[in-house]
């Protein structure tokens, strides 16, 4: 199935091209999520009558992005877990409760935006972890994880 993507996609290509994909994927997500139309005659001639405004639009969403990366790049988290004498946590610290201390601290992001590449964190220490805030864009947040202060690790 051809479709004409409506906004730059990940791994897929940019806006205004006309990309194949398969029919379910197609149908089941791109097309009811607005993020691309069938690619008849007809459409084509749609997308190039709006192309300059969804640009317009495309650029405005960047520019923003590239705002919360200054905003989220500042921030550093310290999460406190219970470890064992190894430093290993009890159970681990997965991207909710990273999202959790981030908005605590007053930077807004979310659950989806938060990319832990090698699984939730199981240990105590410091790590770099990155924030999707755009197919373009991506910030990394600080993250501290530290011994919860009601145990000890003997």
């Amino acid at each position: 199935m051809d479709v004409i993507l409506l906004e730059k996609m990940h791994r897929l290509g940019n806006l205004g091209d006309t990309v194949s994909v398969k029919a379910g994927y197609g149908r089941n997500y791109l097309i009811p999520s607005n993020k691309a139309v069938p690619a008849t005659d007809d459409n084509v001639a749609k997308f190039e009558e709006r192309r300059a405004g969804l640009e317009l639009a495309q650029a405005e969403i960047l520019s923003v992005a590239e705002a919360r990366k200054i905003e989220v790049d500042s921030v550093e988290v310290s999460i406190f877990a219970n470890a064992g004498p190894e430093g290993k946590l009890f159970g681990s610290v997965g991207a909710s409760e990273i999202a959790a201390a981030v908005v605590a601290s007053g930077v807004e992001v979310s659950k989806s935006e938060i990319r832990l590449h090698d699984g939730p964190l199981r240990e105590l220490g410091e790590f770099s972890v990155e924030v999707y805030l755009n197919s373009d864009v991506s910030g990394n947040i600080k993250v501290t994880i530290a011994q919860d202060a009601g145990e000890t690790a003997s």
